[in-house]
């Protein structure tokens, strides 16, 4: 039942769906009572040879009436209980949703999607049952179960139906035993889907290196490892709900068997007449329904509560990443100031960041480069704040960036990572996705600034070309480029080119370099990149080493330094030249 104070909140916003919908339940309780009734009044007419046709015409046009009454009813409460239910998922999903876009890496490092998946969908699910065939269970359980009970005694017979009902208290210890058994054996149930989900999410993302390394038949044996998991936790889940219906059947065939035994000595005693005994079975027919609801009432309220663990385990999943009160709102133009005195990860004991110090002037260009695991990416992160600094601090137009609302940050910076994605969408709502209220004009300008324009012509569906779950229909390059449109075509202050080259050609990527710096100078630039030429434009050049600055300066400085930046330049350039002899 702690499921449905957890889910107070959704019953307090939606209490009229659930009060009419419980009164309407009422209501169908009520009127189901009548029939078993009247067949009894009908039996004794019989019995007593006093029944004639028209009163067995207004019997059979009464149980007709309510008949079709309760079909608009049971219509009626349908849409009112389940219709709120589904507004619970909706919510949910939205609320989860919401959750996963506002949190960092950092909560998606510690989470698979495969687990987030698993929880926006099962779990979603058994959730909307518990606020709709678990209201609609325990609601008739009591009102229709209560209803009968009550007209058996007080209009039938009290001392054969408290004999019949000897049975019930049994029923009631044994289905909340099962419902604990349930309740543990279904997260284990959810968990194993979930890691089904991970195998599966990761295997179709991965296809092209499980086939490339030949490696088909060891994931094939991974995942029905998973899957035989799966079929095994969900057994020991089906072996507890098979308990249920069994129990309550015996239940309900020694309730029948005491009725019959019990009834037949007071038929002939003349305590009860062979109609009244007629009406009381068919009443003990209509408790079945409430017996399996209360059966069912356990089983997907321990359902419920388990799936809303999860879900609320992941709400409660607090960004790092908090708003000061009364955070500052106006756009960032593009000043950076850098003073990192160090910066480690949580958990970790040695720092990945210290002692990175650099002014960056709106409109300039910043290059960061270095050896791999040399600190550039977590650089790029903390200067879009993905993560706070440990011991410094970083300001955007002389304001600490932690001061700034995380809209206005995110506003700030338009990002091309060193993993494009593409979404399953035309070219064209791909570039946009940033500003889809972009025309076409636009669209097409940014992606000639991007060279990638001569490209999207040669298709036979030009802008309007599906490029595929997550661009597969398009080459590294073309990738890179559209990417590099998509974040051009939203003018951030501040654009950051994480390795954002690598698939172009050296005059793919001097086009490119040329036509970022003529379109907006006021347009702060920071790249990361492999190939030094990409950086050799830029206003200041980071040489990064185990987390720290080895080197700073212009191209031309860091040539006549020497060291790492000066031998890596000339060997690309050697090697360059080696090529294009080739």
């Amino acid at each position: 039942m702690r499921v449905f104070l957890d889910l107070g909140w959704f019953f307090k916003k939606h209490w009229k769906a659930y009060v009419f919908g419980t009164l309407v339940l009422a209501l169908v309780s009520f009127l189901s009572l009548v029939p078993p009734r009247v067949i009894g009044q009908v039996v004794d007419l019989i019995d007593t040879n006093t029944l004639t046709q028209a009163t067995l015409f207004q019997y059979v046009a009464l149980i007709m009436g309510i008949g079709i009454v309760l079909y608009v009813l049971r219509f009626l409460w349908r849409v009112l209980i389940f219709g709120a239910a589904f507004k619970l998922a909706r919510q949910v999903r939205n609320d989860l949703y919401r959750h996963y876009t506002k949190m960092p890496k950092s909560f998606y490092h510690q989470r698979t999607t495969g687990n987030l998946m698993a929880i926006s969908t099962n779990d979603v699910r058994a959730v909307q049952a518990t606020a709709g065939e678990g209201v609609l269970t325990i609601v008739d359980a009591i009102l229709l179960g209560g209803m009968v009970v009550a007209t058996m005694a007080l209009t039938l017979h009290w001392q054969l139906t408290l004999i019949t009902l000897l049975p019930l208290p049994l029923m009631a210890i044994l289905t909340s035993y099962y419902g604990s058994l349930l309740h543990k054996r279904f997260g284990g149930a959810q968990a194993a889907f979930s890691s089904l989900n991970d195998t599966v999410q990761e295997n179709i993302s991965g296809m092209k290196v499980t086939k490339a390394f030949g490696q088909e038949e060891a994931e094939n044996t991974r995942f029905r490892n998973q899957s035989a998991m799966v079929v095994e936790q969900n057994v020991k889940v089906a072996k507890v709900d098979a308990l249920f219906d069994p129990t309550i059947s015996a239940v309900i065939g020694t309730c029948y068997l005491l009725a019959i035994g019990f009834g037949a000595n007071f038929v002939v005693a003349g305590t009860m007449t062979i109609g009244e005994l007629t009406s009381f079975v068919v009443y003990l027919g209509l408790l079945i329904w409430p017996m399996l609801a209360l059966g069912m009432f356990f089983n997907v309220i321990e359902r419920g509560r388990a799936s809303y663990d999860r879900i609320r385990d992941v709400l409660r999943a607090k960004s790092d990443l908090q708003e000061v009160s009364e955070a500052v709102a106006k756009p960032i133009d593009g000043n950076i100031e850098v003073e990192i005195d160090e910066f480690r990860y949580a958990k970790t004991d040695s720092p990945v960041l210290k002692d990175v110090h650099f002014t960056l002037k709106q409109g300039q260009t910043l290059g960061i480069v270095g050896k791999t695991g040399s600190g550039k990416s977590t650089l790029l992160s903390l200067l879009q704040r993905e993560s706070d600094v440990t011991k410094g601090s970083i300001k955007l137009d002389s304001i600490g960036i932690d001061q700034f609302e995380l809209d206005r940050v995110k506003e700030a910076f338009g990002i091309v990572p060193q993993e494009h994605f593409l979404f399953s969408a035309t070219i064209a709502e791909n570039v946009a996705f940033a500003k889809p209220e972009a025309a076409l004009t636009e669209i097409i300008r940014a992606c000639q600034l991007a060279s990638v324009h001569e490209d999207i012509r040669r298709f036979p569906e030009g802008y309007d070309t599906i490029v595929g779950e997550r661009g597969v229909t398009l080459s590294g390059g073309q990738k890179q480029r559209i990417s590099i449109a998509r974040a051009i075509l939203s003018n951030p202050a501040i654009l950051i080119l994480d390795d954002s080259l690598s698939a172009v050609d050296a005059k793919t990527e001097e086009e490119i370099l040329e036509a970022l710096r003529k379109t907006n100078s006021n347009q702060t630039l920071i790249m990361s990149a492999h190939r030094l030429s990409a950086v050799s434009h830029a206003s200041l050049i980071l040489v990064m080493e185990d987390g720290t600055i080895a080197q700073a300066g212009t191209h031309a400085e860091l040539m006549k330094q020497g060291g790492w930046y000066k031998e890596m330049y000339e060997r690309q350039q050697l090697e360059t030249i080696v090529e294009q002899g080739g």
